[in-house]
C-alpha cells in the first residue's frame, strides 16, 4: 500500500474522530465515507472504516445503519481483494453493490498510488 493512500486515510480517520468527539456525527460520517474509499481495496483499512461508521451508528441508536454496517465488516473481510464497487461510500444508506463517482481528489491519491 502507498504511504500516500495510507496517510490520507489516517487523516480522514482522524477527522472523524474528532467531529465524533464533538458530536458531529454527520461530518464524522462524512470523513469515515472518503477514509472507505480510500481503503476499500485494503482489507484492514476496509474493515475499520466500517468500524468506524458502526460507532457512529451505535452512537446515532441508527438500527438500520447498525445492521448495514455489521453485514459490512464481514463482506470487507471477505471480499475486499475479489472485487469491490469503487467509489462505493459504505453507509448502509447506498447498496453495497452500487459503483460511484470518486471525489477528485482521491482519485487522484488512488491514480498515483497505481503508478
Amino acid at each position: 500500500m502507498s504511504d500516500a493512500i495510507r496517510e490520507a486515510f489516517e487523516r480522514e480517520w482522524s477527522l472523524a474522530s474528532v467531529a465524533r468527539d464533538a458530536g458531529d456525527f454527520d461530518n464524522a460520517f462524512g470523513h469515515l465515507e472518503r477514509a472507505h474509499i480510500l481503503g476499500q481495496r485494503r482489507t484492514w483499512l476496509h474493515v475499520r472504516s466500517h468500524v468506524g461508521m458502526l460507532a457512529i451508528a451505535w452512537q446515532r441508536r441508527d438500527l438500520r445503519e447498525i445492521a448495514g454496517q455489521l453485514s459490512r465488516i464481514v463482506a470487507a473481510a471477505l471480499f475486499s481483494l475479489l472485487w469491490v464497487p469503487v467509489g462505493n461510500t459504505g453507509g448502509a444508506n447506498v447498496s453495497a453493490m452500487r459503483p460511484m463517482p470518486v471525489p477528485p481528489d482521491l482519485q487522484a491519491i488512488l491514480d498515483a498510488d497505481q503508478r
